[in-house]
């Protein structure tokens, strides 16, 4: 039963792409693969920036805990800043990693990064579509 769903939600969200990109409204509004490309190589590589930030900090100690009542640390893995960096910056928060010291403030930076460019893309795409 639990295959039939998974399988049913990819169908119903691959059909709704589709019918969003084959839909004849939104070949008339304005849609840059150029800008949208460059934001999301641009927040990946930053996202990417702040995993290695929080590794190298991790290095010197303990950086991230889990949100358990026990609040242990994470493990010292790459893959573990990654995802708290992807999460961050996405503006997710998923809650079960959390930055302790320094990491605090570097965590707030990249989620005001995460909300803060998408917007200016946004703006930057609104006024070249306004002054064609």
């Amino acid at each position: 039963m639990a295959n039939i769903l998974v399988l049913g939600a990819i169908l119903f969200i691959f059909i709704n792409l589709l019918y969003f990109f084959k839909n004849k409204e939104f070949k008339y509004s304005y849609f840059s693969k150029k800008m949208f490309y460059k934001l999301f190589f641009v927040l990946a590589g930053i996202t990417v920036a702040f995993a290695v930030l929080y590794y190298g900090l991790g290095a010197n100690g303990t950086v991230l805990k889990y949100s358990l009542p026990d609040g242990e640390a994470v493990p010292h893995r790459f893959t573990n800043y990654l995802y708290f960096s992807g999460v961050t910056i996405l503006s997710v928060g998923y809650g079960d990693y959390l930055p302790v010291g320094h990491l605090r403030f570097f965590a707030l930076i990249e989620a005001a990064i995460g909300l803060l460019l998408p917007s200016a893309y946004f703006m930057k795409m609104l006024n070249s579509k306004n002054g064609e």
